[in-house]
């Protein structure tokens, strides 16, 4: 599993992957939030199964790269031995709020950001100050003190495959099983309606998991080292948890403000994380500008502004109880096949859902 590569190369290949995961984002409007939008709205499921399809590949892709030892995907922040439950669901719930009343979720206010849109802008820094504060600020004390430790200990981890290996099923056999049938089931879900093959879907679905599945290979394989030459410890390298890492859009954001603030310390440096948002960004911004699409965009008044604010500050604060976003854990996380990370998608759909049925009622109260 071990390769001879820079660690400026996997930040540059990252970068890459990130680029190509936001001019997609910007061309398919691929977005979770306009996902459960469209069905509640309209009954359109085109954009859920556009995600639901970079699921079902990621789950193949991660699947088919651990199945060939080329990474051990029980080296991510996935696969612990502690389900902590109550925090997945309280931050999925969170975020899925959050991502609501500041129209979009974490991978979508960078590719917004590209496209020019201010809003989304004080929507980074708020998530990132508020991510930052959870991960290590005030809330980090609240959620080490009384989130962390409701947990179930799951031993022989928490993942589907290890729970199938409990009832007697070999370890290979069972990650093959769940990896074809939870994989393979999305991917049939998605590719079975003809209606659905338009060129907007199908890349972004197919090349969103496919780009989650690269850099799962780009920090696991070519950054992976087994025996680091400073702690003579395995090491995955640039990577903020010092496990192997993929596409996620909360902490990276903290970890972006945390560099930018302590640019003077020479401890500080880019890592995997930040590379990726840097490349969304860039990825929008090539795409936009290319289109001709490129807009300047600001909020309409107090209230938007405020809604923003508050949507901004939930997403921070639930994306790092919840371990990721609607990508970090709703793609990334659910290609791992945790069971944590299916907890913390199911969280998040009912908080947006919530979010939406609350503002669907009080405009129609207004009106």
């Amino acid at each position: 599993m071990e390769a001879d590569v820079s660690p400026n190369l996997v930040l540059w290949l990252t970068f890459a992957l990130a680029f190509v995961f936001g001019a997609i984002g910007q061309k398919t409007h691929f977005c979770t939030m306009g996902a459960v939008s469209d069905i509640l709205n309209m009954g359109d499921w085109s954009r859920m199964r556009m995600w639901l399809l970079a699921m079902g590949v990621a789950v193949l892709g991660a699947g088919a790269l651990h199945g060939a030892g080329l990474i051990d995907l029980d080296k991510s922040i996935y696969r612990t031995t502690s389900l902590t439950w109550l925090s997945y669901i309280l931050g999925g719930f969170s975020f899925g709020v959050g991502m609501v009343l500041a129209s979009g979720c974490g991978s979508k206010t960078l590719i917004r950001i590209g496209a020019g849109n201010l809003k989304s802008l004080v929507v980074f820094l708020v998530l990132g100050l508020f991510a930052y504060m959870t991960m290590r600020g005030v809330f980090g004390v609240f959620r080490v003190a009384y989130l962390d430790p409701v947990a179930v200990a799951m031993p022989e981890g928490q993942d589907i495959p290890s729970l199938l290996a409990g009832f007697g099923v070999d370890e290979a056999t069972a990650s093959t099983l769940a990896v074809i049938a939870i994989g393979g089931g999305l991917t049939a879900f998605c590719l079975l309606r003809r209606d659905f093959w338009t060129l907007d879907n199908l890349l972004g679905g197919i090349g969103t998991g496919l780009l989650v599945v690269l850099a799962w290979y780009v920090s696991g394989h070519l950054g992976y080292i087994a025996e680091h030459p400073d702690t003579l410890e395995e090491a995955f390298l640039r990577t903020n948890s010092g496990r192997m890492e993929s596409l996620t859009f909360v902490a990276p954001v903290a970890y972006t403000l945390e560099l930018f603030m302590l640019w003077s310390d020479s401890s500080r440096v880019v890592t995997v994380a930040i590379a990726a948002v840097f490349g969304v960004i860039a990825g929008s911004a090539a795409w936009s500008l290319a289109t001709r699409s490129f807009r300047w965009e600001g909020f309409a008044n107090v209230e938007d502004t405020a809604t923003h604010l508050i949507g901004a500050a939930l997403m921070g604060f639930g994306g790092v109880l919840a371990f990721g976003c609607t990508v970090g854990q709703g793609i990334t996380g659910i290609s791992t096949l945790a069971l944590g990370s299916f907890i913390t998608l199911a969280a998040i759909l009912v908080g947006s859902v919530v979010a939406m049925k609350v503002q669907y009622w009080r405009m129609m109260r207004e009106a």
